[in-house]
């Protein structure tokens, strides 16, 4: 668990079906109520994968209109202090990278990064189902959360990815993805590059006094 962060350049090495299939059987043993199991797995990798990610690049580097989230994930208006930790977050990252404060054409680079999952050999796209109502959304992401740390038991790295929900009907169409599920986040799997500057972002956590309340005899 204190291994795993998001990995955001992968190195090109191949990852094997099989591994693939058993980190996914791992994560399958995460709880859910009633244990209706509310989630679904794409797996791409090879020409798929590079078909996919050149379709939602071409969108991404020609700003094309008329692309939305498919669900909202962050809320409407920032409030303390989660405004503060994004910004730092952002912060850290541009400077790895050597971008500077209002550099937009490199910060869009960067971000369209996430399209190309990092160049991850493999990606994931994490479903639910419409019909499933905010409880089984806390499932998926212990369902996710097990995929990611199932996969560093394996030596890879991931990094979940919701950028992919403004071009979801791109992703639906591709892998005919039925419209009755939400395209909840993309996952980047693969090898840690080592020498890539973002992956020396060390992310704080705060301390468990901050968020937790003892009530304790």
């Amino acid at each position: 668990m204190a291994s795993r962060r998001a990995v955001r350049a992968f190195l090109p090495d191949p990852v094997d079906r099989a591994t693939v299939e058993r980190i996914l059987a791992l994560a399958a043993r995460a709880p859910s109520g009633t244990n209706i199991q509310p989630w679904r797995v794409w797996v791409l990798s090879g020409a798929p994968l590079k078909r996919l990610t050149g379709k939602i690049m071409a969108a991404h580097d020609a700003d094309a209109p008329g692309y939305d989230e498919e669900y909202p994930y962050y809320p409407g208006e920032w409030v303390e202090p989660y405004i503060s930790r994004r910004r730092k977050l952002g912060r850290d990252l541009y400077a790895l990278l050597g971008i500077g404060k209002g550099d937009s054409e490199r910060m869009k680079h960067q971000f369209g990064r996430n399209y190309l999952f990092f160049d991850a050999p493999v990606g994931l796209f994490v479903t639910i189902d419409k019909a499933m109502n905010t409880g089984s959304w806390f499932d998926l992401g212990t369902f996710l959360q097990s995929i990611l740390l199932a996969a560093r038991g394996f030596g890879l790295h991931s990094c979940p990815q919701q950028a992919f929900s403004k071009y979801h009907r791109i992703i639906h169409e591709d892998l005919g993805i039925p419209d009755s599920q939400v395209i909840a986040c993309g996952v980047a799997l693969g090898y840690e590059d080592p020498d890539a500057p973002e992956n020396k972002l060390e992310t704080e956590r705060e301390p468990v006094s901050s968020f937790a309340t003892f009530d304790w005899e």
